[in-house]
């Protein structure tokens, strides 16, 4: 009989950072769950002032996408530098990272799904540019930190864990990659419409 292999003490500390996470999100989703049916109306509410709407919304999204990571973080007294999080290679990144967007950005355009350039912009940001420029300036800061910094570090940091727990000697593989590739499909469904994708195909 095959010996069940043991785990190392780092491996264990990686099993426990992912449940961690794992359990984090899932807290604040069942949250979401009783409450979202009241809070969406509410953030979606002009009449009530923007702040209290914005961090309301904002709490949920770093809940999912931020708190988890965190903890871990503390816990483990990791700095987010220790995940990547440096200057070096910044602009390798940001290049390697439009050019695999390429081929969908591309798609969006052509089959004309394409309504406009809008970055940073939730459901709250119309209220935001309403109530004048220091409430634009903040409010954007704001959805930057949450939306834009630990949504994206968000992948990084569990891609990262779950390499170093299932380490593959092929370099052209990662089971972190992989996992956080389908979370983001799962979270951000693209929409392919096949009908348009047909009628690009010239009689």
């Amino acid at each position: 009989m095959k010996q069940k292999k043991t785990l190392t003490e780092e491996q264990k500390k990686l099993d426990i950072d992912l449940w961690i996470i794992a359990l984090v999100t899932v807290a604040v989703y069942a949250i979401y769950a009783m409450i979202g049916n009241r809070l969406m109306p509410f953030c979606k509410d002009s009449s009530v002032s923007v702040w209290p709407r914005l961090l309301a919304v904002a709490s949920m999204q770093f809940g999912i996408a931020g708190l988890g990571i965190t903890i871990v973080c503390i816990l483990r007294k990791e700095p987010f530098t220790s995940f990547g999080l440096r200057s070096k290679n910044a602009i390798k990144a940001i290049l390697g990272t439009l050019l695999c967007f390429a081929p969908y950005i591309i798609y969006i355009l052509v089959t004309g799904q394409f309504e406009g350039y809008e970055p940073l912009s939730i459901m709250v940001t119309p209220d935001l540019h309403k109530a004048g420029i220091v409430a634009t300036v903040v409010g954007t800061l704001i959805i930057a930190v949450f939306w834009g910094f630990f949504e994206g570090f968000n992948y990084a940091v569990i891609s990262n864990i779950i390499d170093r727990r299932y380490p593959v000697k092929c370099k052209l593989f990662s089971w972190g990659t992989l996992v956080c590739t389908l979370m983001g499909i799962l979270f951000h469904p693209m929409s392919f419409d096949l009908l348009g994708m047909i009628e690009l195909i010239p009689e």
